[in-house]
């Protein structure tokens, strides 16, 4: 297997094949990898750039906290996390997951749960950049409802 960090914080574009190509290699052992990219939205052309605000050193300490419970709870062999920071334009990727386990259960739950955790309690600000001016995001209902399963 390649090293590379568990987390991420990145003002540069990735790729995300490429990504989970190298999360990839070398797992003799791993029966499951599940990933998850997400990407940035156009909004029907109300969004013409998402940006992300993050405070390095918090923001990934606190991703990393949740990241381990979940390597903890789903019994985990690693994951990944890369998270886009500063001006996103839409079709980009915001947000890479993968996540091994020794069973497809387990992969699947620990990306979902992980995913649930970044769209809604994550330390991330985010803002919209579009024609009428800019708004900052919020969680949304059914986004903390999917987080709160998990409690």
């Amino acid at each position: 297997m390649t090293a590379f960090p568990s987390i991420s914080l990145t003002a540069q574009a990735f790729e995300p094949g490429a990504l989970l190509t190298t999360f990839c290699a070398g797992r003799d052992e791993t029966g499951a990898v599940a990933s998850f990219v997400g990407l940035a939205r156009a909004e029907q052309g109300q969004a013409r750039a998402l940006e992300l605000e993050a405070y390095p050193g918090f923001t990934d300490a606190a991703i990393a906290r949740i990241a381990e419970d979940a390597k903890a709870r789903f019994s985990l062999h690693d994951y990944r996390i890369v998270h886009r920071i500063g001006p996103i334009k839409p079709g980009e990727a915001v947000v890479f997951v993968a996540t091994a386990a020794g069973h497809r259960r387990a992969a699947f739950e620990a990306c979902d749960f992980l995913m649930d955790y970044l769209k809604s309690r994550a330390p991330f600000w985010k803002k919209e950049h579009g024609p009428d001016g800019d708004r900052w995001i919020e969680p949304t209902t059914q986004d903390r409802t999917d987080a709160e399963r998990w409690d």
